[in-house]
């Protein structure tokens, strides 16, 4: 639900203030489509029948507010020539489009590059005007630049066929329906960047993708989008279609996380195809394991599971910054440092995770004040472990006290805390309870007769986990 009030507005401007800040947030939602009724006054906490009370009430038209809310704003910056950036990808196959386009003021930075595209040629990817049909050009103006280089007439037929027309139709056809100012079509040019596969053949997709990814990439330039809150939103679940793989995360807590422990990699691998689908486990590579194999193991691991987040438990004690690098060369997403370390290791071991964008994990095994550790280091890790140690487990008491107090401690910081050291179904319940983000279990998993059981209890254990699959990680727009 909106933050807007759902109390009735006080006057007519407060209501169009509202209507149109919700009319944005539904836009931004929507990537870019056109807003309802409907979904607007959701997003103002309302229903529909009272949002059409108070537009007749206060004599306000949708469309207009809608309009005037999503035309770019290009008199906010007095003196400032307008730049505004778009990009879209549809489709699939061969005739897949992918288009990156500017669009702004003849007299500004937009205007150079149109003036220095269409005037340095460049063999391969020479520009072109786009035009619906010859002697027919759409206003503003753009230019087409193929990302792909032409090498003959065949390939040149696609872009100076299907590409320009779809291009050009789909710019006339935004400022037709008002995505692109019609006051503006005589002072904005567009440079388009297009994208041909030498493979592509069939001319009626590649002109129906181009057109589509055309008016989206416009509409979004013009609409600012993304917005922050969608990127930060997307960016830990979002997966590139290209790379084949998908890069984990721990944006969404909690987690169970399976240590494995014992030094057999035959066994770990075992261990790891029993395991149930589910976007909550994490790997454990544990320390003697990787004493065994070394931290190449963690490369062989990942040829059974290349999309599951992998976590070398190296437990470093001294050359912290040389570790982080061992790890990461060997593609693991997280490495564990020691808290009974130097802080001069431990602060070495953070900034250097950091620097190359892995998870730095601090195991406060023998700690017995965390949150005191943590205040002398000079940044915090993205992971802290509260930690008996398989030795010293007896009784049910895992320090839960001091998830509380991290967190307490530490608000304004995204501090996974985890929870290790002989836990089972019930423990691991308390520890939920107590705020812990991630559960680390080891021999209740790898050493029963039923890994996949063993994990579903755990997974079993709140709503929340048993959504184990994020349905929205694949995004189609």
């Amino acid at each position: 639900m909106s933050r807007l009030s759902m109390k009735r507005p006080a006057s007519k401007s407060d209501f169009v203030r509202q209507l149109s800040e919700a009319i944005a947030e539904e836009t931004r939602a929507k990537l870019g489509a056109r807003p309802t009724i409907a979904g607007v006054a959701k997003r103002m906490g309302i229903h529909r029948d009272t949002l059409y009370a108070w537009m007749k009430e206060f004599n306000v038209k949708f469309h207009t507010v809608t309009k005037e809310t999503l035309s770019p704003k290009i008199e906010s910056d007095v003196g400032k020539p307008v730049y505004l950036i778009g990009e879209a990808l549809l489709g699939e196959g061969n005739e897949v489009a992918h288009v990156d386009l500017l669009i702004g003021d003849k007299a500004g930075p937009v205007g150079d590059a149109f003036a220095s595209g269409i005037s340095n040629l460049s063999v391969g990817h020479t520009p072109l005007l786009a035009v619906i049909r010859p002697n027919l050009p759409p206003k503003p103006h753009t230019l087409i630049i193929p990302k792909v280089t032409v090498k003959n007439l065949e390939q040149a037929g696609k872009i100076f066929g299907p590409a320009q027309a779809a291009v050009a139709k789909a710019v006339a056809d935004s400022v037709e329906e008002g995505v692109v100012p019609k006051e503006k079509i005589d002072d904005w040019v567009i440079v388009c960047s297009v994208f041909i596969h030498p493979k592509a053949d069939d001319y009626r997709k590649l002109y129906h993708y181009n057109y589509g990814a055309t008016k989206l990439a416009l509409r979004r330039a013009l609409t600012n989008y993304p917005s922050l809150e969608k990127i930060s939103y997307d960016k830990d679940r979002a997966q590139h279609p290209i790379m084949g793989f998908r890069v984990p995360r721990l944006w969404r807590p909690p987690y169970l996380q399976i240590a494995l422990d014992n030094p057999s990699l035959e066994g770990a691998k075992r261990i790891i195809k029993a395991l149930p689908e589910s976007d909550r486990i994490i790997l454990e590579v544990g320390t003697p394991l990787l004493k065994k194999y070394g931290v190449k193991v963690i490369r062989e691991l990942r040829e059974v599971v290349k999309d599951v987040f992998i976590i070398a438990d190296l437990k470093t004690l001294d050359v912290g910054k040389v570790e982080v690098d061992l790890a990461f060369e060997e593609t693991a997403d997280a490495v564990v440092a020691a808290g009974v370390a130097a802080n001069e290791t431990l602060n070495g071991f953070i900034y250097e995770a950091k620097k190359l964008g892995i998870y730095g994990v601090v195991d406060m095994m023998n700690i017995q004040h965390p949150v005191q550790k943590l205040k002398t280091l000079k940044d915090l890790p993205d992971v802290v472990i509260l930690h008996r140690g398989i030795d010293a487990e007896s009784g049910r008491s895992l320090g839960l006290e001091h998830v509380k107090k991290i967190k307490h401690n530490f608000p304004e910081r995204k501090l996974l805390v985890a929870v290790a050291g002989g836990i089972i179904p019930e423990t691991a319940r308390e520890a939920l309870q107590e705020g812990a983000d991630i559960i680390v279990v080891g021999r209740y998993v790898t050493q029963s007769k039923d890994p996949k059981r063993a994990v579903r209890e755990f997974l079993e254990l709140t709503r929340i986990m048993r959504e184990d699959v994020d349905l929205y990680r694949v995004h189609v727009e």
